[in-house]
């Protein structure tokens, strides 16, 4: 029984305290961590460092060996570190020092600098020193870099860029005289490794750290072409100018090298250099390829002469054919095949898309508010929606139609009756609706037209001079129609005629970059009898017609109109548009506006700034300059002194006053709408600065002056042209309530031009809530009305984005229309809301079928079944993984809506190109049919 008592006890006084179980417990994890096989690996190596100090060479030799091989023969997992590495990473120093004292022989101090380069992947780098890394890859063998894996390749190539900088840092301005020839030699065996290995995004990476992308084209293949590029293209979005046309450049080398040349025509087109795309288009020898070239250019708005000069074409068949083609003669046809294809041709009334039995509450009863702002609203509604379709219910009138009332027959299939319910300068705009709805159809339209150019009324006259120029817009005919019906009237006496015949030469040759057309309005511009709004119709005109081209005639005359107009002329608020139609001459051309930046310093105060801040803008416009973004928003940030004209004014009475303030208010600012909107149009080139775009307009809808404010929803607009996003139609609504009139009236509009074309069912829901809450307020309601046309442009067929081939182009003749529009709604009293609505219809010259066509050799439709889905970023991913995702299957042709990506479902054919939008040539697959034959 004692012994049984004692036991506890003894337990009591022999148990561990609880500290010593945990020492315990730790010695045991030690022990499990290092297994009998990893202890001997770990002593062996430690014995091989003593030896590898061994005084007899060929023992240190062997040390080194052993080393080596351990290392090489490890495996490594994404979690684990090579164990090899791990047991000789301690030993870093004593190898360091084992090397300083090693004098001979050389092979060996080079086996041993190798295994030192490896283990010194690790170390943290010190600054102003070359990292230890590169500095014993250096000393090393100089054997094939691939054999110690790639995570040490990818170390080294990372130290080499590091390295570089430093150098150059050290050598000052004089960087020239640097000798990198060490560094470039490494390069050269990283560079092969990483394309041979699916890398290409870091041999690119090195490249461009080291200033040498011009070796990569050696050393890609018809393989990794695609990848290298794609990742090349994304990158130039990212890099500061010139670097960014450099590495285009390269893209498009390397494209040309493994031919494939509507790829490089697409690069050729976000370069702008006429004498890369002449090149890449005489390059191509196939005849489908070059017509498919023609289609991309036709939709880029920049089309190449193909009857002289460097792209001449000597076959007359050939010609003729490429010429339709590049001066977009099918669109028309097209568009219409498109909407039989998805059976939309009927036309639509303005009721049929206000839907007023659907809304609640305060519809408005009885009479309208404002009958003609009314039947205004209606001729709009009624030209966007059915722009291009050739007929309506309420200009145009079928055969069968019951009595036409007015001058029907004599209007050639045109009802004059609703011209006449327009008032003044309505009927300009309603006789120009017809221009829209018969837009593209040249051949058709033009007779059509031809009945408005004699009237008796001079607005209606007017308004047949712009539609003859809508009915024109993005397509060139030979005959040059539009030129012969417009040129007499810019001369005439009455300003609206003017207006109309040069406001349609610029919807006509918008892009074209017709001389004759510059040697008729230059005269206009800089004569100083002439009205400052007809002046500023010419300036934008010319804009429009050479837009991006830098062209120095326009640009001299429009410099010249802003030297010597009178003050009094600089305070009319079309001035605006004169600096507009300049910054549109250098639309996305970035650094060539320096000049002409300085020369607006020197004109009066009145423009001086807000000439400054557009020419800055235009230039940069999808540039995603960040510098240039950050000026912008800094430039927001100010608040410039409104008042301080009231004590200069003080003495002239009170009345004089007030005016003075007035105008200082409404021009010191003015610099800072455009620069809100700047920073829009600036981000607009690429996704990531776009959504920071986005969070930097809520802090200014927020905490903005007024100028900045009523220019948020517009810079909103211009980031998500026809992309109806949730979070972006949520803002847009809540401003359209806002308690600032300007706010409210901008968000309005730009409701529409977000959803344009997208037939956005949300959208329509909330903008006819819109009306019924703005259904007292004429100039809102108006604007609603406009927004609801808008969305359902062309019936849901037409986007007015200027982003086409996947978002990787943008067209800055589609761009200036879009612009344009922008500037008329930072001052919608001047402009949309006063007698000048139809600047309107500039948004035609973005308008485009947002469709996939597929046509066969001949140029016929072709229906194919493909997969249309929302379009994934793949740029850098290993492997062939997924371009779209959430994909449905249609049969061409098929509508594509903003953010989506079409790829052909079967094999069937062969696309010439490998981007499937817009108009597409495909082949017959002949390995196809082979399959299909074995299978029966």
């Amino acid at each position: 029984m004692a012994a049984e008592k004692a036991s506890p006890e003894d337990g009591k006084k022999g148990e561990p305290s609880k500290d010593d179980a945990k020492g315990k417990k730790k010695e045991e994890k030690k022990e499990v961590e290092l297994s009998d096989e990893d202890l001997a690996l770990k002593e062996n190596l430690e014995l091989m460092v003593t030896r590898s100090s061994d005084s007899k060479a060929g023992v240190a030799k062997l040390a080194m060996e052993t080393m080596r091989s351990e290392i090489k023969s490890a495996t490594s997992s994404m979690t684990s570190v090579p164990k090899p590495l791990k047991f000789l990473r301690p030993h870093l120093q004593t190898l360091k020092d084992t090397f300083a004292k090693m004098k001979k022989p050389a092979e060996n101090k080079k086996l041993l600098a190798d295994i030192i380069s490896l283990l010194a992947m690790t170390d943290a780098p010190v600054e102003n020193v070359m990292p230890e890394s590169l500095k014993y890859r250096l000393l090393g063998s100089g054997e094939d870099i691939g054999t110690w894996g790639h995570e040490y390749v990818r170390n080294l190539a990372s130290e080499i860029g590091t390295e570089y900088h430093r150098r150059q840092e050290e050598a000052g301005p004089d960087g020239m005289e640097v000798d990198n020839s060490d560094l470039m030699g490494l390069v050269n065996e990283i560079i092969p490794f990483h394309m041979k290995h699916n890398a290409e995004p870091e041999a690119v990476d090195l490249l461009i750290e080291v200033e040498r992308l011009d070796i990569l084209a050696d050393h890609v293949t018809k393989e990794n072409h695609a990848r290298t590029c794609l990742y090349l293209f994304s990158c130039s979005s990212y890099l500061p100018e010139p670097e960014d046309a450099e590495v285009l450049k390269v893209a498009h080398a390397i494209f040309m090298k493994v031919e494939k040349y509507t790829e490089a025509m697409r690069v050729a087109c976000r370069l702008g250099v006429q004498e890369t795309m002449e090149e890449t288009f005489n390059a191509a020898e196939d005849k489908l390829v070059r017509r498919q070239m023609c289609y991309m250019l036709a939709r880029h708005g920049h089309p190449l002469k193909l009857d002289e000069g460097p792209c001449e074409v000597t076959d007359g068949d050939e010609l003729e054919e490429l010429q339709t083609i590049m001066s977009n003669s099918n669109l028309s046809a097209n568009y219409l095949t498109l909407a039989r294809d998805l059976d939309v041709m009927e036309a639509k009334l303005p009721e049929d898309i206000y839907k007023t039995h659907l809304m609640e509450g305060r519809a408005p009863a009885g009479a309208a508010v404002d009958s003609a702002r009314a039947n205004l609203a209606s001729t709009f509604v009624n030209a966007f929606v059915n722009a291009g379709f050739g007929q309506d219910k309420l200009l145009t009138t079928s055969e069968g139609a019951e009595g036409t009332e007015g001058d029907g027959s004599a209007g050639a299939g045109s009802n004059v009756s609703w011209i006449f319910k327009n008032k003044d300068h309505g009927k300009m705009s309603a006789a120009a609706s017809l221009g829209s709805i018969l837009l593209w159809d040249v051949e058709d339209g033009l007779p059509r037209v031809d009945n408005y150019l004699y009237s008796m009324e001079q607005q209606v006259v007017a308004g047949g001079l712009l539609a003859v120029g809508l009915i024109n817009v993005n397509v060139r005919n030979d005959c040059d129609p539009a030129y012969g019906l417009l040129y007499e009237s810019v001369s005439k006496e009455d300003s609206s005629v003017r207006i109309g015949a040069i406001m349609g030469l610029g919807l006509a040759y918008a892009g074209c970059q017709k001389e004759e057309v510059q040697e008729l309005l230059v005269p206009i511009i800089t004569d100083e009898s002439i009205p400052m709004d007809v002046v500023a119709f010419a300036a934008l005109s010319l804009g429009l017609v050479f837009v991006g081209t830098c062209h120095e005639e326009c640009v001299q005359a429009i410099v010249q109109a802003l030297m010597l107009r009178p003050e009094k002329d600089l305070e009319h608020p079309f001035t605006k548009f004169l600096c507009l139609g300049l910054g549109l001459l250098f639309l996305q051309r970035q650094g060539e506006v320096e000049a002409t930046l300085e020369v607006a310093k020197t004109l009066p105060p009145r423009v001086s700034e807000f000439l400054q801040v557009t020419l800055e803008v235009c230039a940069y416009a999808g540039s995603g300059n960040v510098l240039k973004v950050q000026a912008m928003l800094a430039r927001c940030g100010e608040h410039p002194d409104l008042e301080g004209e009231e004590t200069a004014a003080e003495g002239e009475g009170a009345a004089a006053g007030e005016s003075g303030e007035e105008e200082s208010k409404d021009w010191l600012a003015d610099p800072q709408s455009i620069a809100t909107l700047g920073v829009a149009l600036i981000a607009s080139g690429e996704e990531l600065g776009s959504d920071m775009a986005v969070r930097a307009y809520d802090h200014l809808i927020q905490y903005g002056d007024a100028a900045v404010r009523k220019a948020c929803p517009i810079g909103l607009a211009m980031l998500h042209i026809s992309n109806p996003k949730l979070q972006v139609t949520d803002v847009l609504g809540r401003l359209s309530h806002d308690s600032n009139e300007d706010v409210a009236q901008a968000a309005t509009l730009c409701l529409g031009i977000v959803g344009a074309g997208t037939n956005n069912a949300r959208l329509a829901t909330q903008l006819r809530q819109l009306s019924s809450y703005y259904y007292k307020d004429p100039s809102l309601l108006f604007l609603v009305r406009i927004a609801q046309g808008l969305v359902h442009l062309g019936k849901g067929l037409l986007t007015l984005s200027p982003s086409h081939s996947d978002r990787s182009l943008h067209s800055n003749v589609a761009l200036a229309g879009l612009v344009i529009n922008a500037f008329c709604m930072l001052d919608m009293k001047q402009t949309i809301l006063a007698k000048y609505h139809f600047m309107l219809y500039y948004l035609f010259v973005a308008a485009q079928p947002r469709m996939l066509m597929t046509v066969d050799e001949e140029g016929k439709p072709v229906p194919v079944s493909v997969r249309v889905g929302q379009a994934v970023d793949v740029v850098g991913q290993a492997g062939k993984p997924k371009t779209i995702t959430g994909m449905a299957q249609h049969t061409s042709p098929v509508l594509l809506a903003s953010g989506d990506r079409a790829e052909l479902a079967t094999e069937e054919y062969i696309p010439v190109t490998s981007m499937l939008e817009g108009v597409v040539i495909v082949k017959k697959n002949p390995a196809y049919m082979a399959e299909e034959e074995d299978k029966k």
